[in-house]
């Protein structure tokens, strides 16, 4: 069994405390690999670390940072296939899949490259009398990154490219389900010359996380994953004066009114439910039928449904890959379960799948729930798995009031010919990301991301204008400097006078 590490100070550091998780291949079941969990004393280590970097990166020029950037875009880049495979093997998504979510996160890379547009000041000249006033803003110090398991590649680089490229140092907490990718990023980031410290990597569970946010010297703290942990992250960094951001689940709608292209709008919703294994938290999870098109609706989803091919996500053949551990497959499982009771009509139940080779993997089938009330728990909750629920409604301001009541305000989206219907919908919905016709609408690097409501804690988005925001603090400074002409006398500057 292979042991992994953490990555303390530009270099591989091995576990001291003892601790370790289990980190299974999800399509098959079996536990290759252990990962250590930090001690205090560990993540204290990476913390110092990174704050004996920051006292020279904090001061280093923007042409030094950009210049690293580019250089790990490029080996970033090169190394695609490889960071590719530990997804799959630690994940369980299909290869493409894994592809797709290194891609995105180079686009946060592109970002940070160009970061001196961003961190451009402001001046205003002569305000009062030989009076000038500038904006300028300036690194945090030491940030902190504690990110999920569904994306354990893309999400941290949603933060870090940002952090380091506005003059931060970094520590980051992977998700202890799939590590490697971390560890990889780490590597490439020292062969870019990325100065040791810059960017650690601790592994660990809740003690590792509760150091990082009471630490003293981690100035802000960022986070992606479930509601509840989210809202714990941030009353607790808060309340130890740091700077926080936490993105929390999501319970995303999908409005598809009656004009709407039903083969435009089935395709969507089989792809945004299902794809990743519904393991994410901008999957479509629920899609809301207006009037008499439900059924039919229903059909076309259920017969794509049907043809999607689950397998090891190495299997250039799969569609669809395992979940991530056995137990989450037994959580998404029991929602299914227990949906007929409910009240729902269970139309695909994908609770028995299994693949022949891989009897032992963390497989689920395709479910697919009809007429779901509002009252069912697999439509209160995330799932976080490949379970679509139905809803029916009869007219359009229903749908908006049912999508409005939900906790959850991450992203929705709008399935219709009508520009009127999809431009008012894109300003009465309740959600930070809006769809128009397009069904995951996550913004490009150089917008936000970012939720509503109980999908995220914090005053500011994540990557885009609102990162660089968030991992800079604004100054103002205000100047008066003599004019030459006013030197005492007998001294000539050189200077015409002008009065």
């Amino acid at each position: 069994m292979k042991n992994l590490h953490h990555w303390i100070n530009g270099k591989p550091s091995e576990g001291s405390s003892e601790r370790y998780g289990p980190v299974h291949n999800p399509a098959t079941g079996d536990q290759e690999k252990q990962v250590p969990f930090a001690s205090v004393e560990e993540v204290d280590a990476a913390v110092a670390a990174a704050k004996d970097a920051y006292a020279t990166w904090g001061q280093s020029s923007l042409a030094k940072r950009t210049t690293i950037l580019f250089k790990f875009r490029a080996l970033l880049d090169a190394h695609r296939d490889e960071i590719a495979e530990l997804i799959t093997a630690e994940h369980g998504k299909v290869h493409s899949d894994a592809l797709g979510e290194v891609a995105r996160g180079l686009e946060i890379v592109d970002l940070a490259c160009g970061i001196t547009v961003q961190l451009k000041g402001e001046l205003s000249t002569q305000v009062a009398t030989r009076v000038d006033v500038s904006s300028i803003r300036q690194p945090l110090g030491v940030v902190a990154g504690i990110t999920p398991f569904n994306f354990p590649a893309m999400v941290p680089m949603w933060m870090f490219p940002i952090a380091i490229a506005c003059g931060n140092t970094f520590v980051l907490k992977p998700s202890e389900k799939d590590p490697s990718a971390a560890l990889k990023i780490a590597e490439l980031l020292a062969e870019a010359g990325l100065p040791d410290g810059v960017f650690n990597v601790v592994h660990g569970d809740k003690a590792a996380v509760d150091r990082l946010l009471e630490h003293p010297d981690v100035k802000a703290v960022s986070f992606v994953g479930s509601t509840p942990i989210a809202r714990y992250i941030h009353t607790t960094a808060s309340a130890n004066g740091k700077r926080v951001q936490a993105l929390g689940g999501a319970k995303n709608h999908m409005l598809v009114l009656p004009d709407a292209d039903l083969d435009a709008a089935a395709d969507a919703a089989v792809s945004a439910a299902y794809g990743s294994a519904g393991e994410r938290c901008m999957a479509i999870s629920a899609v809301v039928a207006v009037g008499a098109i439900g059924d039919e609706l229903v059909d076309k989803i259920r017969e794509r449904a049907e043809k999607i091919k689950i397998g090891p996500g190495n299997d250039p053949a799969s569609e669809m890959g395992p979940l991530i551990t056995a137990v989450h497959r037994d959580k998404v499982a029991s929602y299914v379960t227990g949906a007929a009771a409910e009240g729902a009509e269970v139309v695909l139940d994908g609770t028995g799948h299994t693949v022949e080779g891989f009897e032992n993997g963390h497989w689920i089938g395709i479910s697919l729930l009809d007429k779901v009330p509002t009252s069912a728990k697999a439509y209160q909750d995330e799932i976080f798995g490949p379970v679509l629920c139905v809803l029916r409604v009869d007219t359009y301001e229903e749908g908006v009031a049912l999508i409005n009541s939900s906790p959850f305000g991450n992203g929705t989206a709008i399935f219709t010919r009508d520009g009127g219907a999809a431009r008012r919908f894109q300003l009465e919905i309740e959600a930070g990301m809006v769809g128009v016709n397009v069904p995951i609408p996550v913004p490009v690097g150089y917008h936000s991301f970012g939720g509503w409501k109980d999908s995220l804690f914090g005053d500011h988005h994540i990557y885009g204008n609102d990162g660089t925001h968030f991992y800079t603090r604004g100054k103002v400074v205000t100047t008066r400097w003599p004019d030459p002409s006013d030197a005492p006398t007998g001294v000539d500057l050189g200077f015409p006078r002008n009065h």
